[in-house]
């Protein structure tokens, strides 16, 4: 039977995000032997959600992988979370009292990157329910944006969504130009008028309006042109943070998250040329960092990559 006990053969991996959290158990080769996904882990939304997710998603991977007889306090997990790269959320994620062996935490952002290039130098741009640009070189960590919705993330699905409701919201009003997107809209919403639509997305989170963001590409792809606008829009600030990455050089320039197939074919010509494609996902990333950290604290020499 496999046990955790033979120097640190499992190792588990945790990508914890504005939409949900991603666990990995993996082996000393590399392998993938199981896999569990749970609800949102990013503590900025939510420190009790997060670290309910981190947990459950972990036992989930490892009943996945049919190692159900392992405990948690057996493992030592590489953790990487959305909202960390604020030092006050990363000192209270920090301070969990965690189930695991032990925790090395990281920002979602590191964990990307390293996992896009296999642990090696580079630089990603993430476009999922959030926005933001990373690099990592020569040890050098570089973050563009990242700052949170609503006053951050363009570019962004939650972004998208928001603007598309905006939008509509104008035309009802009779401010702007009605939008193919209106009725969509509407009708995924269940709503009937500005009032209805007001009363649903009020006070709603990232995730909420990130659901909203495939109707923009829909409409735009039709030759919408509010929709068209919104999307050159948040196309043009993702250009700038790739310009702004691509200026130091990084070895290797990925784009990553669950928009990316949507919004990567209204970038610039020259920037989706200096893209390549992510080596793995960022729960990869994390077991590999979560292994450098143990053998930097441990002063283990073994090779465990």
């Amino acid at each position: 039977m496999l046990t955790s006990s033979d120097n640190n053969e499992l190792f588990l991996g945790i990508d914890g995000g504005g939409s949900k959290c991603k666990a990995i158990i993996m082996n000393k080769n590399n392998e993938i032997l199981g896999t569990g996904i749970s609800g949102p882990g990013n503590p900025l939304h939510g420190f009790e959600q997060a670290t309910y997710s981190i947990t459950e998603s972990a036992n989930l991977a490892l009943a996945d992988a049919g190692l159900s007889h392992i405990e948690l306090n057996e493992l030592h997990a590489g953790v990487g979370l959305a909202g960390v790269n604020l030092p006050v959320l990363f000192d209270k994620m920090s301070a969990w009292q965690h189930p695991f062996k032990a925790m090395y935490l990281a920002t979602d952002l590191l964990i990307a990157c390293l996992g896009a290039h296999q642990g090696s130098d580079g630089a990603v741009v993430i476009t999922g329910t959030g926005s933001c640009g990373f690099s990592c070189i020569d040890e050098e960590q570089y973050i563009i944006g990242a700052h949170g919705f609503p006053h951050g993330d363009k570019g962004s699905g939650a972004w998208f969504g928001l603007q598309a409701a905006k939008q509509v919201l104008l035309s009802i009003d009779g401010l702007v130009e009605p939008s193919s997107m209106n009725n969509v809209l509407l009708k995924k919403l269940n709503c009937n008028d500005d009032t209805d639509l007001v009363e649903k997305i009020a006070g709603k989170k990232a995730t909420y309006y990130a659901q909203l963001a495939n109707l923009v590409f829909d409409a735009a792809e039709q030759g919408d042109k509010v929709a068209l606008a919104i999307v050159k829009e948040g196309a043009e600030y993702i250009n700038s943070m790739a310009r702004t990455l691509l200026a130091k050089k990084p070895n290797r320039f990925s784009m990553i998250g669950g928009l990316t197939p949507r919004l990567k074919p209204w970038l610039a010509k020259e920037i989706q040329a200096q893209l390549s494609e992510p080596l793995s996902p960022p729960e990869v990333g994390s077991v590999l960092f979560g292994r450098s950290e143990y053998i930097k604290q441990s002063g283990n020499k073994q090779q465990l990559a």
